[in-house]
């Protein structure tokens, strides 16, 4: 895979990202960046907060031992596992327990619900105003999956997405707590309705000769 050129040689992810929005794709690009930007912000003084979601991660994941770092420099580290991860639920429960011995909080996804977004957010504060930087995407935190299968992440502060992103995982912790999504297709709360004002959207354009 090659690297980003705007992730390469910086001093900085995080200010990269805080300044534009990085779309990485696998496994043409390398998934090293994701794992550099949680580093960073393992050991950034101004980072509060991680929050990540792991459906599947891989045997001695980078991720998990930058969460670690993370929970270790003082950031508080939230970490939901799907435990009903096909052919991974013994590796999930291992991964969980060195977490939670960490100081990592786990959440084991949601009641009635498979948890299989991959989403992360990183709180920092800067100047007494918090930023956020969430990242979206369709393949899980595996180093080794991400040189195999075709999936793109987006990382971004823009706070359309960030502020959602975080509502996502304030859902996570109290379940009968949902948000509104204005820019985030969340399912199953508002996925029907979301693709349907879309379509109609290309409908009028369509009409107006767009």
């Amino acid at each position: 895979p090659s690297r980003h050129p705007e992730l390469t040689n910086k001093q900085s992810l995080l200010e990269v990202l805080s300044k534009k929005d990085i779309m990485l794709n696998y496994p043409f690009q390398s998934f090293s960046h994701t794992i550099d930007i949680l580093r960073e912000a393992a050991i950034d003084p101004a980072v509060q907060e991680i929050k990540i979601n792991m459906y599947r991660v891989a045997a001695n994941s980078n991720i998990v031992n930058a969460l670690i770092n993370a929970s270790k420099n003082g950031k508080l580290v939230t970490a939901v596992v799907e435990l009903r991860a096909r052919f991974d639920e013994e590796h999930n429960i291992l991964i969980s327990k060195k977490l939670q011995e960490n100081g990592v909080r786990v959440i084991f996804g949601v009641e009635g619900l498979k948890v299989h977004c991959k989403l992360i957010v990183i709180t920092r504060k800067i100047n007494d105003k918090m930023q956020y930087f969430a990242h979206v995407g369709t393949g899980n935190f595996h180093e080794k999956t991400a040189r195999l299968y075709t999936d793109i992440s987006l990382w971004t502060s823009d706070e359309r997405i960030s502020v959602e992103v975080n509502k996502v995982f304030d859902f996570f912790k109290a379940n009968y707590n949902v948000a509104t999504f204005n820019n985030l297709i969340v399912s199953p709360f508002n996925v029907r309705d979301k693709l349907c004002e879309l379509i109609d959207m290309e409908i009028n354009n369509a009409q107006a000769n767009k």
